[in-house]
């Protein structure tokens, strides 16, 4: 499971990477190290086709969600590809609310015989961001304000990652550059759509 990550793009990155409109920065873009479920993160989403950034919390709250959120106790910051077209929390999500989730790094740990050890994955050519498959959906909170919330998409990971661990992200690798692919890409993932090939496609693609 994907638990920890690390956040130190700029504004200016994020508009490049993800072909959004430049306009003043909507929050103040300080280097963040350690970033863990519950806490307010930057997401891509594409509504109507038009990408934008968007604050959410790490931890999907399904807008169906009818009791308190204390009483929510499942771990929704990631949702495992295998089963994310069939799971209650997740497969409403996965038809209608498709996310990007940016981010510098992410750590796993692997067992040793002296105990957890670290590992942080970072991109390999360089770029300054990964770029996650994730969902996202509004959830209507006990005091009126609608909470938004995202989930990382996990899958089996590939030949590198798996002598650390046995899952990984499911990563667009073809955001780590700014390009008409990617744009085209980013609308391929988030469009509203669902079948059992892109199932199958998010639980390839690493």
């Amino acid at each position: 499971m994907c638990g920890r990550s690390t956040y130190k793009l700029t504004w200016e990155q994020i508009v490049r990477l993800y072909g959004l409109t430049l306009a003043p920065a909507p929050h103040n873009f300080e280097p963040r190290f350690n970033v863990c479920p519950t806490t307010t993160i930057d997401t891509i989403i594409a509504p109507e086709g038009k990408r934008e950034l968007m604050r959410a919390r790490w931890g999907l709250v399904p807008g169906w969600w009818s009791k308190p959120l204390k009483e929510l106790k499942l771990a929704t910051f990631n949702a495992r590809a295998e089963t994310v077209t069939t799971k209650p929390f997740f497969k409403m999500a996965f038809k209608r609310k498709r996310c990007l989730i940016p981010v510098s790094g992410y750590y796993e740990w692997q067992d040793t015989p002296g105990g957890k050890q670290p590992w942080y994955f970072t991109p390999r050519d360089g770029s300054p961001a990964l770029t996650i498959a994730g969902l996202w959906d509004e959830w209507n909170a006990e005091t009126g304000e609608p909470l938004k919330s995202r989930t990382m998409i996990i899958t089996e990971p590939n030949e590198f990652v798996a002598e650390v661990h046995d899952r990984m992200p499911v990563l667009q690798s073809r955001f780590v550059r700014p390009s008409n692919q990617a744009v085209a890409a980013s609308r391929l993932w988030c469009r509203i759509s669902c079948n059992e090939r892109s199932a199958a496609v998010c639980r390839s693609t690493c």
